[in-house]
């Protein structure tokens, strides 16, 4: 008789339930895992025969066989052992059988029968909540899987728990969600001397997740700026929380006992390559960009970034998704970040500083510059430039405001906005507001559009870039407590879109 436990395999963000049978029949003694197991499920085998062993249970001298179904599916993982031990388990009657196939587990085993932690328990407790079962995982793993309200999680330390839980032995609790409390953001905006105008853009794009271009020279404060984004940014909402966890899970960043209501804040470095950025590799895993989701890709040094790097931005900043395509597997991952660059005005770096002289203006700015292309350029709504700071400066008293009270404001925009698109699912913020809703939302007053209008015959907007205006616009007037897109609002906007005119 065969007996039944569930797993799941991972195809993106989801998992998938998988059927782990297991067969005892007569024959010579033999251990068979099928099913398209990779080598790591393979391996499961021999790693189950010692957490067996140094739990005193032999094995009977018979024909075992091990079933992944469907057969057709890519196996891939360690997480295997544990069902695989289960199903086993529940053949040779010491587990009772209808437990254990309500049940879906996954966890690798230690040869001493420790559950090690494993990566993905989040979505596998998305996947037993669809199918009714209870999930048993590493205990590690139970704080970030019980997040999951509709499906029991047990978590389980060794095997032997494992076994006394499911003979009633002795019965183990069900797991708590787990949450990291990170330390407040200690960077503060007034640790910034000067600047007003690129702390202001900084504010719409929290505001509004507006993707950001810094331009000035080196030592300007571009990056210092960046690091004090997180500060003013709202945190997750428990769904927001839910889906960047989810994809943090599957690339087993979620190691502190739970999961983080503080937005993912990455910054891969300029030589990080194309899978890295957007995705691919081994198994088609997540890149920075869907580990940024609902958070902030900071890209210091923009165009030193390949420029294949660059295009392939194009798409998810478009979309908020990317496609992952590869030979076996064609992986769709949410990728809703909010960009914020930072570049030299040319490759010395001294451009626009008086008090150094460039040898080769402008050539060597548009050269340098002239690395992000225009399609590129269309996309980012707004461009700062930033100037150096004397040094003189740096020994003045703080100036302007906290990332305290700027977050409160960030926060307030956010709330509006989140009641103007509660009935549109999918859309939270007004960068993704598109189409005839963005002409509702964001319309703006008859002196705006004729604004508007005139700006975009003089210098040539694409419609791209007129609808980007009109979001930033709508921020601005959220950011001022508005109902109405007004004038200054559009000009504002305007201002930031015009600032810098490169790409090639």
């Amino acid at each position: 008789m065969v007996a039944r436990t569930y797993t799941v395999a991972f195809e993106g963000v989801e998992a998938r339930i998988v059927e782990v049978q297991c067969a005892v029949s007569a024959g010579m003694p033999n251990f068979a895992i099928v099913g398209l197991p990779d080598k790591a499920v393979s391996e499961a085998r021999d790693r189950v025969r010692a957490a067996l062993t140094a739990l005193s249970i032999a094995l009977p001298s018979k024909r075992i066989t091990i079933n992944l179904s469907p057969a057709d599916l890519p196996k891939e993982g360690s997480h295997f052992d544990l069902p695989i031990a289960l199903a086993l388990l529940a053949a040779i009657d010491i587990l009772p059988r209808e437990e254990v196939e309500s049940s879906v587990a996954l966890g690798e085993l230690s040869l001493d029968g420790r559950l090690v932690p494993v990566i993905g328990a989040l979505p596998a407790a998305m996947a037993a909540a669809g199918e009714g079962r209870r999930l048993l995982c590493p205990r590690a793993c139970g704080p970030e899987a019980a997040w999951v309200g509709g499906a029991e999680v047990i978590g389980a330390a060794t095997l032997d728990e494992v076994v006394g839980h499911f003979t009633e032995r002795a019965p183990l609790l069900p797991a708590r969600p787990g949450e990291v409390t990170r330390n407040a953001h200690t960077r503060d905006l007034r640790d910034v001397k000067g600047q007003e105008r690129a702390k202001r853009a900084l504010e719409i794009a929290a505001a509004g997740r507006h993707h950001l271009l810094m331009v000035g020279t080196p030592g300007s404060g571009k990056s210092m700026l960046a690091a004090r984004l997180p500060g003013i940014l709202p945190p997750l909402t428990p769904m927001e929380a839910l889906e960047t966890s989810m994809i943090h899970s599957l690339s087993g960043l979620l190691d502190e006992g739970g999961i983080s209501r503080t937005r993912p804040f990455r910054e891969p470095h300029h030589t990080a390559s194309m899978a890295a950025i957007v995705g691919g590799g081994r198994g088609a895993k997540p890149g920075e960009i869907s580990l940024a989701h609902n958070g902030v890709l900071f890209l210091d040094e923009f165009p030193e970034f390949p420029r294949t790097v660059l295009e392939t931005l194009r798409q998810p900043i478009e979309t908020g998704e990317v496609v992952v395509a590869r030979a076996n597997a064609h992986i769709r991952y949410p990728c809703r970040f909010l960009l914020v660059a930072a570049a030299n005005p040319c490759k010395c770096g001294y451009l626009s500083d008086p008090s150094r002289s460039c040898a080769r203006v402008p050539q060597c700015g548009e050269d340098y510059l002239g690395r992000i292309s225009g399609p590129l350029m269309d996309r980012i709504d707004l461009r700062v430039e930033v100037p150096p700071v004397a040094f003189t400066d740096l020994d003045l008293p703080e100036t302007g405001e906290s990332s305290a009270t700027v977050a409160t404001r960030v926060a307030t925009a956010r709330n509006t906005q989140t009641r103007r698109f509660e009935a549109h699912p999918g859309m939270r913020v007004n960068a993704d507001a598109e189409g005839r809703l963005l002409e509702e939302v964001a319309s703006p007053d008859t002196e705006g559009r004729d604004l508007l209008t005139k700006v975009a015959e003089r210098f040539g907007l694409t419609a791209r870039g007129y609808h980007r205006v009109l979001r930033v616009a709508r921020t601005i007037a959220d950011l001022d407590g508005e109902a109405t897109v007004r004038k200054p609002h559009v000009a504002e906007a305007v201002s930031y879109r015009l600032s810098l005119q490169v790409g090639k």
